[in-house]
This record gives C-alpha cells, sequence and structure tokens, in this order.
C-alpha cells in the first residue's frame, strides 16, 4: 500500500475573512467556503458539539491546498506561549516557492504579515524567509536564484 498524495494542509485560524485574503494575496484561489458540524465531523475530530467553517484555498494550476478552519464551538485554543520559537514540536511552517520575495512580503504586509526572522541567501541558490501571518501562521519562503 502506498499514498497517493497529500492532499491538503489544515490550519485553525482565529480570523476566516482574514486569513482568506492572506492567502488570497500569497496567490491562492479560494476553492470553496463551508460549515462544518454535525456527529460525523465530531467523532473525526473528536469534539462534541463541534462547529467550524472551513474554507479550501488552492494553488492555481499545481498541486496543493490548504483548509484554513475557524472553529465556532468549541472555541480555538491559544497555546502558549502564544508566539511559539522555531523549535517548538509539532507542525511548524509550510513553504511556498515564489518567484519574488521582497514582492512578496511588500504585498503580505497589509495583511498583517511580519519578518521572524531575515531575509537570508543560501548560497548561489535561494533567498529564504520565514514570516508570520494571521492567527500566528508561520510560512515560509523560497526564491530560486537563477
Amino acid at each position: 500500500m502506498t499514498i497517493q498524495r497529500m492532499d491538503n494542509v489544515g490550519i485553525v485560524v482565529d480570523d476566516l475573512d482574514a486569513a482568506i485574503a492572506f492567502f488570497t494575496e500569497l496567490g491562492m484561489e479560494l476553492e470553496g467556503r463551508t460549515p462544518i458540524e454535525g456527529r460525523w465531523a465530531e467523532d473525526v475530530v473528536g469534539l462534541d458539539d463541534m462547529r467550524s467553517e472551513i474554507a479550501m484555498m488552492r494553488i492555481p494550476d499545481a498541486p496543493g491546498r490548504i483548509e484554513l478552519a475557524k472553529y465556532h464551538t468549541p472555541k480555538a485554543i491559544t497555546p502558549k506561549p502564544e508566539i511559539t520559537p522555531a523549535n517548538t514540536l509539532g507542525l511548524h511552517r509550510v513553504m511556498f516557492a515564489v518567484d519574488d520575495i521582497e514582492d512578496t512580503l511588500a504585498r503580505l504586509r497589509p495583511h498583517g504579515a511580519e519578518l521572524v526572522g531575515e531575509v537570508t541567501r543560501f548560497e548561489d541558490s535561494y533567498l529564504l524567509c520565514y514570516l508570520r501571518g494571521p492567527s500566528g501562521i508561520i510560512l515560509a519562503l523560497a526564491e530560486q536564484l537563477s
């Protein structure tokens, strides 16, 4: 038995509209948005009285999707510390290849993006950076050089 594909990465957010706007500015497209609730959903995620709304974002003309989820009940839990360092256990970041890091950062800053460190050059291969977006989401950007 083999894995067929990675379908999506799920990210819990506190403001679904802001997260959609952020990922749209990054270059993703909204594939769909829908409420999620009922016994089947509660059983899948292991939460009683679960009611949420999801938005599926996709990369145009490429594989890769992100499922953004806003929990209405029960409310989402904020980790402690709220701004976790890079060596925190668990899902850390999602990386996107971009044409132009500086342009991408300029477009995302009005949506709350802040650099975690600095834009850094890796040899003659890549410009790389980590940035924090809505709900504390960490993204990595990579711009291939030459």
